[in-house]
C-alpha cells in the first residue's frame, strides 16, 4: 500500500485550496529554476530512468517520447507541447480532479516538460464539459504568470515559455492526439494519417509532443525526489504511482493514488470498500475505461493492476478507470450501451469504423433481446476483427474490444437469450431506446 508520504497528488480531494499560495505550501513551484538547471537532456534521461509510461491509456514510455523531439528547433518551426485534458473516456475522471484541485502541479509540469523538449509553448486542451475545472485552470495559469513563473524568463531561468488553455467542444474523438491537433488548429476533429508523427509535423506543422495530464503533472515530483524513488513502486516495466478511478458496484467509489501493480482485490478492499454484496457477487470488471475488454471475476480478483498484468488477461490498464459490475448487471445491455457510445462518437472518416460501429451496435441490440440467430455471434466476432486495426486511429479498436470481451467470456449468456427467445412462447423482444 502506498504511504501518504509517497503520494504525489496531495490535494486530490480538494481539502485545501487549489490556488497558488496553498499549492506552494504543498511543494509546487519550489525552486523550479533549480529543476530547469538540471539540463534539458538530463531531465529527459531522468524521466526515462523513472520508468514513467504514458498515463493516458497507451502506456508509451514518456521519456522516450520526449526524445523524439528535435534537439535544435528551427526559428520558423518552434516545438510545442500539447497536454491532453479531454478525458472523454467513460469511467475516467482523474485528470479533472488534478485540474480542479491541483492545477499548479500540471502547470509546473508543463514548464519543466516543455523546457526539456525545447518547446516554445504548451497548449492544454481541456474537455468542453469541464466548466469549473476550466475556470480553475485559466485562473491558475494567470496566477503563474503574475508570479513570473511563466512567460518571459520563466522562473528566472532565462527560458521563455507560454501556456495556453483551449476548451474543446465535447467530441470524444478529439481525445485522439492528431484529432486534437486538428481541433486546436480550428478544423474538424478528425485523426491524421501517420506518418508524419506529431514529433515530426504536429501542431501548425511544427514538432509537437502530446501527453496526458497525469503524465506531465508527476514530472516535477519525480525530479525532486529522484527517478529511483518513482521506480521503486510497481513491477518491472510498470513503475510508479497511478491514479485509479473506482466506480460501479463498490461501496465507496473514489479516485485514489496507489502504486502500480497493486492487486485488484487489495485496491478494492482498501479504497473501494469492497464489492457491493460481497466478493461472491462480483460478475466482471472493465479495468481501464470503456474501451478495454471486460475481465470476468475469477480472472481479475488477484490480478496485478498494471499494463502487463492486464494485457495477459487480454484487456488493458488504459486510464485505470476501474468499472466494477456485480451480478445484478445486465452484462449484454451494458456492452450494448458502450457500443452505442462508440457508434455515436465515430468521426466517420474510416469506412470500417463508420459502417462497422453502427452495424455492431444494431447486432448487439438484437443479442440483448435474444432476437437473433446463434450464428450471428460468430459473424459479430468476425466483424470486430475486420474493424480492429483497420482504422486511422484506435476508435475502431475501442468499438470492437468491449464486444470481443463479451463474446470471449459471456457467450453462454448470449446463447441463453437467443434460446429463450426462440422457445415456444418466448418473450417478445424488449423495445428500449439505447440512448
Amino acid at each position: 500500500m502506498l504511504a501518504d508520504k509517497d503520494r504525489i497528488f496531495t490535494n486530490v480531494y480538494g481539502y485545501q485550496s487549489w490556488q497558488i499560495g496553498a499549492a506552494m505550501k504543498r511543494g509546487d513551484w519550489d525552486n523550479t529554476k533549480k529543476l530547469l538547471e538540471i539540463g534539458q537532456d538530463d531531465i529527459i534521461d531522468r524521466v526515462k530512468a523513472s520508468g514513467l509510461r504514458g498515463r493516458g491509456g497507451a502506456g508509451f514510455p514518456t521519456g522516450v517520447k520526449w526524445g523524439f523531439m528535435p534537439k535544435e528547433p528551427k526559428p520558423d518551426r518552434p516545438s510545442f507541447l500539447v497536454i491532453n485534458a479531454d478525458e472523454s473516456e467513460p469511467g475516467s475522471c482523474k485528470d479533472r480532479e488534478i485540474i480542479r484541485h491541483d492545477p499548479h502541479k500540471l502547470i509546473e509540469g508543463a514548464l519543466v516538460a516543455g523546457f526539456a523538449m525545447r518547446a516554445r509553448a504548451a497548449y492544454i486542451y481541456i474537455r468542453g464539459e469541464f466548466i469549473r475545472e476550466a475556470e480553475n485552470l485559466f485562473a491558475a495559469v494567470a496566477e503563474a504568470y503574475d508570479k513570473g513563473f511563466l512567460g518571459k524568463n520563466a522562473c528566472g531561468s532565462g527560458y521563455d515559455f507560454d501556456v495556453f488553455v483551449h476548451r474543446g467542444a465535447g467530441a470524444y474523438i478529439c481525445g485522439e492526439e492528431t484529432a486534437m491537433l486538428e481541433s486546436l488548429e480550428g478544423k474538424k476533429g478528425q485523426p491524421r494519417l501517420k506518418p508524419p508523427f506529431p514529433a515530426g509535423a504536429g501542431l501548425y506543422g511544427c514538432p509537437t509532443t502530446v501527453n496526458n495530464v497525469e503524465s506531465i503533472a508527476v514530472v516535477p515530483t519525480i525530479l525532486r525526489r529522484g527517478a529511483e524513488w518513482f521506480a521503486s513502486f510497481g513491477r518491472e516495466n510498470n513503475r510508479g504511482t497511478k491514479l485509479f478511478q473506482l466506480s460501479g458496484h463498490i461501496n465507496t467509489p473514489c479516485v485514489v493514488e496507489e502504486e502500480m501493480s497493486i492487486s485488484f482485490r487489495e485496491l478494492i478492499e482498501r479504497h473501494g470498500g469492497g464489492i457491493r454484496g460481497g466478493w461472491d457477487n462480483l460478475l466482471a470488471v472493465i479495468p481501464g475505461g470503456s474501451s478495454v475488454p471486460l475481465v470476468p471475476a475469477e480472472q481479475i480478483i488477484d490480478a496485478p493492476m498494471d499494463f502487463d498484468g492486464l494485457k495477459e488477461l487480454k484487456s488493458g490498464l488504459g486510464t485505470a478507470a476501474v468499472i466494477v459490475m456485480d451480478k445484478s448487471t445486465d452484462i449484454v445491455r451494458a456492452i450494448s450501451r458502450i457500443s452505442y457510445f462508440y457508434k455515436h462518437e465515430s468521426c466517420g472518416q474510416c469506412t470500417p469504423c463508420r459502417e462497422g460501429a453502427g452495424w455492431m451496435w444494431r447486432v448487439m441490440e438484437r443479442l440483448r433481446t435474444g432476437d437473433a440467430d446463434v450464428n450471428e455471434i460468430d459473424t459479430l466476432w468476425e466483424v470486430t476483427k475486420q474493424v480492429e486495426g483497420h482504422t486511422i486511429c484506435a476508435l475502431g479498436d475501442a468499438a470492437a474490444w468491449p464486444i470481443q470481451g463479451l463474446i470471449r467470456h459471456f457467450r453462454p449468456e448470449l446463447e441463453r437469450r437467443i434460446a429463450e427467445r426462440q422457445a415456444p412462447g418466448g418473450a417478445e423482444p424488449m423495445m428500449e431506446a439505447a440512448e
